[in-house]
């Protein structure tokens, strides 16, 4: 019992540190889920129609914020383990090129979006001839997309910076730049959806407009702390003054970041694909699916950005060169995340029993919805444990490894499987769901292995 105790429970140290980083991105990412489903909440009042056309197109957005997440990711392994080294010119050309990458993946979105929105949006819609209308859905989810085409640019910045906060150990600043944008969306969302006092009746339109208005006061505060805040954040000296990296660094980020940057751009558009398979089964799995996915976004953001600190810690130990405190740090923190995500699947479960209520459906969406969520519960501690093994193989530089072991995995092996259950067969679509998300457990063995070889354990900025 000591032996165990002693391999996968920290001390007070320790967890002293893990929270210091984690309760912030934790507390952000849950204050912006929380808004995001009162936000699904209101439009869901409207009608189904209105929330189905909302959902696919958050559906797309999702894909973009994951190709600017991965855009930041490939620079900010090295950022990381250059603020570990206390190399910050080094940490200003892994800035530099998140800037790059950011912006080319905003060009690329606003070309797919001006070009293909309608035909994206279509590809969600199939008629099932029980509940909704297709017509109806397909206009809500173009007057949505026209609007949020707006905030895409200000959302990149911002992750530009709040990526090279976080690197620093920084993570209470973008946690309040969150919570002023959350609470920015969630007062505009009601004055706008509904038509609060002297404003307009938007509904959808509104929803837009105030996930836009928030995109920009985020960006605003990370960007005016930044650069007030010189002595926390050494790399963002003189960041401008020029815009060149050198050549060593930008190979050697271009190598090693761009299998991540295709994970997480083939990974998101995966978890959309998938989507895909369960929209052909009709409106009202679109409907119950977004009922489900915003309640369980709510709790997933504790293995999320559980997972997230991983990076952190682990990464700063690598840059170090401490290997035995990295190898130490990542199995506790797995275990730690573990065992929490095993008690928020029980609260999930009681929540979720009652939550679908809250929509103005029909009672066979909501109790669609109430399985999904019962479902995605039971598997959360298992994609904790799998999303901590991505980012600790992430944190050693190991990028062609998590290419195979996410975005690879999930083409090759949940999408067949997803498309061959959904498009054709006859089982109905909660065995399909249940058999798609049971395909984590497998991810999950092979994760054990890829950590446990240690072949993640090195220091990628070390010369």
């Amino acid at each position: 019992m000591s032996t165990f105790k002693e391999k996968y429970v920290g001390d007070k140290a320790f967890y002293k540190r893990l929270i210091l980083i984690a309760a912030p991105m934790i507390a952000q990412n849950a204050i912006t889920s929380f808004v995001n489903l009162l936000d699904n909440i209101m439009v869901g009042r409207i009608g189904t129609e209105q929330m189905s056309g909302v959902a696919i197109v958050n559906q797309l957005m999702f894909v973009f914020n994951i190709c600017v997440f991965g855009a930041a990711s490939g620079a900010g392994i090295f950022g990381t383990q250059f603020f570990g080294k206390g190399d910050y010119e080094g940490q200003k050309h892994a800035f530099r090129f998140k800037w790059y990458a950011a912006l080319v993946v905003c060009a690329i979105a606003l070309g797919i979006f001006a070009f293909a929105g309608t035909e994206l949006i279509q590809l969600y819609l199939a008629d099932s001839g029980e509940v909704g209308n297709l017509e109806l859905a397909l206009q809500y989810g173009e007057e949505y997309l026209a609007i949020m085409m707006l905030g895409l640019i200000p959302f990149a910045i911002s992750q530009t910076y709040i990526s090279s906060i976080r690197e620093t150990g920084h993570t209470f600043v973008p946690m309040l730049a969150g919570i002023a944008a959350m609470l920015t969306n969630l007062v505009l969302d009601y004055v706008l959806i509904f038509g609060i006092g002297p404003a307009p009746v938007l509904g959808v339109k509104g929803a837009a407009i105030a996930t836009v208005v928030a995109r920009f006061v985020e960006c605003a505060i990370v960007i005016f702390w930044t650069h007030t805040n010189k002595t926390q954040n050494p790399y963002i000296i003189g960041a401008y003054r020029s815009l060149r990296i050198p050549k060593p660094i930008l190979k050697d980020i271009l190598i090693t970041g761009t299998p991540l940057m295709l994970n997480e751009m083939l990974w998101a558009s995966g978890m959309a694909t998938i989507a895909q398979c369960y929209a052909v089964r009709g409106l009202d799995v679109v409907a119950a699916q977004n009922i489900s996915s915003t309640i369980t976004n709510l709790f997933n953001v504790v293995y999320i950005q559980l997972g997230a600190c991983i990076s952190i810690i682990v990464g700063q130990y690598l840059g170090a060169g401490k290997i035995e405190e990295a190898k130490d740090s990542c199995r506790k923190t797995t275990f730690f995340s573990v065992v929490c995500c095993a008690a928020v699947a029980l609260i999930m479960m009681l929540v979720g029993t009652v939550f679908p209520n809250i929509y103005e459906t029909a009672d066979s969406i909501k109790d669609l919805a109430r399985v999904f969520i019962l479902i995605s519960a039971a598997v959360m501690p298992v994609c904790a444990y799998c999303h901590c093994s991505y980012f600790t193989l992430r944190s050693g530089g190991k990028t062609v490894i998590t290419f195979l072991f996410d975005s690879v995995y999930t083409w090759v092996i949940v999408i067949p499987v997803a498309t061959i259950l959904a498009k054709y067969t006859s089982l109905g679509i909660v065995w399909v769901f249940l058999l798609v998300q049971s395909m984590e457990f497998i991810k999950a063995i092979i994760g054990y292995f890829m950590v446990k070889s240690g072949i993640w354990l090195q220091n990628i900025v070390e010369k």
